[in-house]
């Protein structure tokens, strides 16, 4: 018998021009029109949300900097229950001034690991591999730039040791609650039994302090959310006009769900190379979620992602929790 072989054709590699291509179209002509906050974090957006992060309105920052500041010793101990070395990845490294409370601690009493940090945007990973080294010295790093899921595939290729993973600035809050539950699991599917995970939560609260928070009088979290926009105009030859739209944030304190909109203010249209959109008058462009959750709702996501809660860290007001959940 003649085996007659068969070529497949590869799938064709994107470039991150066309995928961000993609992704803004998608959202774009969906019934419900929206934008990935991943793309938020271009440099411009990097600098926009350092200063989101020193608005007094913001208080997420401060309450888990608190926590790193002053509990980085109880994390430890609680790490130390690995019993072996092992690695730090922490997603979505951002500058890393919380996370390096931890890892001062660690090196300070030589406790052996490798950090990872993984982030989309390549000038964070640029800036950390220059800076963190100097801050703490002797310190283990490979900087992995990229999608979360890909970078943590790497990080498994480069070491087989236990893994402690940081997700924290209660970026869990950027999925409501469905998408949450599937992100934890998909993130226990990569992880081994013993295994780590880390993460910060906003505790619900007034709703007004949520609120403004998103809202800030200063009104960078408005420039935050237009910068999105005008990206999409410089890298996509699109001609948002930024004049026709307005900033619209909402919470909801019975589901926790705090949503962030750009309104249309008229009919218009907006091009995208030789694409059209149509926008019509107060149509709701969806930009981003910030979901806040109360103790019961964490330990419910832990237990059906696959998780056990082993401790929560909080601040000193009790308005934000650290939460070190380990694989089962």
């Amino acid at each position: 018998m003649t085996v007659i072989p068969i070529t497949l054709n590869p799938r064709p590699v994107l470039t991150a021009t066309e995928t961000f291509y993609n992704d803004v179209v998608r959202g774009l002509q969906a019934p419900q029109k929206y934008l990935d906050s991943k793309y938020f974090y271009d440099a411009k957006g990097d600098v926009l949300f350092q200063e989101i992060m020193q608005c007094h309105e913001y208080y997420l920052t401060g309450c888990e900097m608190e926590i790193f500041r002053t509990q980085s010793a109880k994390i430890a101990e609680a790490l130390y229950e690995l019993g072996e070395p092992f690695d730090i990845i922490e997603l979505g490294a951002g500058d890393a001034t919380k996370s390096i409370h931890l890892l001062k601690y660690l090196s300070d009493n030589d406790i052996p690991y490798t950090y990872y940090p993984i982030d989309i945007s390549e000038n964070v990973i640029s800036l950390l591999e220059k800076t963190l080294p100097q801050q703490v010295p002797g310190l283990k790093m490979h900087g992995l730039n990229g999608e979360y899921f890909d970078m943590l595939q790497v990080a498994g290729q480069l070491s087989n040791r236990k893994k402690v993973l940081l997700f924290m600035g209660a970026n869990i809050g950027n999925f409501n609650i469905p998408s949450a539950r599937k992100f934890c699991k998909d993130l226990r599917e990569m992880l081994l039994t013993g295994d780590m995970l880390l993460t910060g939560f906003d505790l619900k609260k007034h709703p007004q302090m949520i609120l403004s928070a998103y809202n800030d009088t200063a009104g960078i979290t408005r420039a935050f959310n237009f910068n999105l926009l005008e990206r999409i105009n410089r890298e996509l030859n699109a001609d948002f006009d930024i004049s026709r739209f307005e900033h619209f944030p909402t919470y909801d304190p019975g589901t926790g769900s705090c949503k962030s909109y750009l309104i249309s203010l008229e009919a218009h249209e907006v091009h995208i190379g030789d694409l059209t959109i149509m926008f019509s008058e107060h149509e709701a462009l969806y930009m981003e979620i910030s979901q806040k959750y109360s103790l019961s709702e964490i330990a419910q996501l832990a237990k059906l992602s696959g998780f056990e809660t082993t401790h929560n860290f909080f601040d000193s007001k009790g308005w934000f929790t650290d939460c070190l959940w380990e694989c089962r």
